[in-house]
């Protein structure tokens, strides 16, 4: 079966995931996580994206982003590439490719989603909310009012946490102290891997409609037979 091509919608925030090549590492020291966020700000300004959320590991990135357009996320992602992988092969003395394929995403329903989806990218719980040198190289530093990130353009949604930056920092913190339960981060891992949607029956329909495609896995198994009637009754 053809895959489906990416599932884009301008204006959505979206969940996006992009491994290394056979789990290898695309990150090994501070100048490398540096110079990835210089080009991938750079990028993401370029096509008109913007970056709600991240958090760079070794062997990943994550981003909460919202594109402006159907192209430019994949464009921003592609550029970033191509100016970072040729430098991390000369600096390492490899070749070939350094990420896994396609990156995933997944469309986000904001309302409902939005706060835990970028608590989840950021890597934070309960248990280590208190402290944020434990996510160095994500975005949690800036939410709760640490440093400004100039990759970092705020949610609509993080915004209404208060009237002050104050007041949104310390709300945002206290969100992250609730940590995850086991299944919501279930919910989010299966919808941004399998490339679905994020969010209630209603948004995913409402996709549907709007994209004119599928948007949500076919049911498995052959479908139901249909019972044939040799005559009507008067």
């Amino acid at each position: 079966m053809a895959r489906l091509p990416r599932l884009i919608i301008p204006h959505a925030p979206h969940h996006i995931v992009q491994h290394g090549h056979d789990q290898a590492a695309i990150f090994r020291d501070a100048e490398d996580y540096q110079q990835f966020l210089v080009w991938l700000r750079d990028s993401a300004r370029h096509y008109k994206v913007l970056v709600h959320a991240y958090q760079l590991l070794p062997d990943q990135f994550q981003l909460l982003a919202t594109p402006s357009d159907e192209d430019g996320l994949g464009a921003a992602l592609q550029r970033t590439g191509r100016y970072y992988v040729p430098w991390f092969n000369r600096k390492y003395g490899r070749s070939g490719s350094l990420f896994s394929g396609r990156f995933k995403t997944s469309v986000i329903e904001a309302d409902g989603f939005f706060l835990q989806c970028s608590q989840y990218i950021e890597g934070v719980t309960g248990a280590d909310s208190a402290d944020p040198l434990a996510h160095s190289w994500s975005s949690y530093a800036h939410h709760i009012g640490l440093r400004t990130d100039p990759l970092i353009t705020d949610h609509a949604l993080y915004w209404a946490l208060g009237n002050t930056p104050f007041q949104r920092e310390a709300r945002y913190k206290a969100v992250c102290e609730q940590a995850l339960t086991v299944a919501q981060i279930a919910v989010i891992e299966s919808a941004v891997l399998k490339g679905w949607p994020l969010g209630g029956a209603a948004f995913k329909a409402a996709l549907a409609r709007k994209a004119q495609r599928q948007v949500l896995p076919a049911k498995r198994g052959r479908p139901a037979k249909v019972a044939v009637v040799d005559s009507v009754p008067d």
